[in-house]
């Protein structure tokens, strides 16, 4: 990732809904979640909701794929890794030892 996709996806979760549509989608995992089922967990009107997950999408934190009539989205884990190893790409001063307990505690099982 480079440093204007980086301020891009650090705008797109500069904003409230944003950051909760993305850690919701983040914990629906594979299944994902349609825009009506987000909207309704997160109170947020249709309209509203689509204007925040396009956002989302051009980021490149968010996918979607399209099911019938509705949209399911997904959290990008690559593109969620992107912007880990962007902030990470320097860490530590050369002493990858010192950066283990921050990787440890974002890896997951996923």
């Amino acid at each position: 990732m480079d440093t204007t996709q980086a301020i891009f996806a650090f705008s797109a979760l500069s904003q409230e809904t944003r950051l909760d549509v993305l850690r919701l989608l983040i914990k629906a995992g594979q299944t994902g979640m349609n825009a009506g089922e987000i909207g309704d967990v997160l109170g947020v009107r249709q309209n509203t909701m689509s204007t925040n997950l396009n956002i989302l999408l051009r980021s490149g934190l968010v996918r979607n794929e399209r099911e019938g009539r509705s949209i399911r989205y997904f959290a990008d884990i690559d593109g969620i890794r992107g912007l880990l190893a962007f902030l990470m790409e320097d860490c530590c001063g050369g002493k990858p030892e010192l950066c283990e307990p921050v990787l440890d505690a974002i890896v997951c099982d996923c």
